[in-house]
């Protein structure tokens, strides 16, 4: 019996309550005035959390902005550069059908030339053969 009282006893100082060897009571009061500050910054902490908390979300929104501005400007520089390469590639096509025309004007002159020079010699031929015959 001794054995379990001990027991018991020795159970009851070990459990949370009593293995405590030190209880703080003691209370600060602070003054009214600055009571009132401390509400005050306390208040305005919370105000300066919920706006960073909006500036965060802000500057993540404009970082995608830019993101978004970049892609943009990427895309304008190369539809300039495919209307670059167009337009190089009709000018090259351009004057190469120039030159192709010249060609063919040259060659038509040439032509026509050969055409009354055969022709010419055809109609002396005939004024030949006829006078021959006379």
């Amino acid at each position: 019996m001794k054995k379990l009282m001990l027991l018991i006893l020795l159970t009851m100082t070990s459990l949370l309550g009593f293995s405590q060897s030190a209880i703080d009571s003691t209370s600060i009061q602070l003054k009214k005035p600055i009571v009132k500050l401390v509400i005050k910054d306390l208040i305005q902490g919370d105000g300066l959390k919920k706006e960073l908390s909006l500036i965060s979300t802000k500057v993540f929104l404009l970082e995608n902005k830019i993101v978004i501005k970049d892609s943009v400007i990427n895309n304008l520089n190369s539809q300039i550069n495919n209307f670059n390469s167009i337009l190089f590639t009709s000018k090259k096509q351009f004057e190469l059908a120039e030159d192709l025309n010249a060609k063919l004007k040259l060659s038509l002159k040439k032509q026509r030339l050969k055409t009354k020079l055969t022709g010419g010699v055809g109609i002396v031929a005939i004024v030949g053969v006829i006078l021959l015959l006379k």
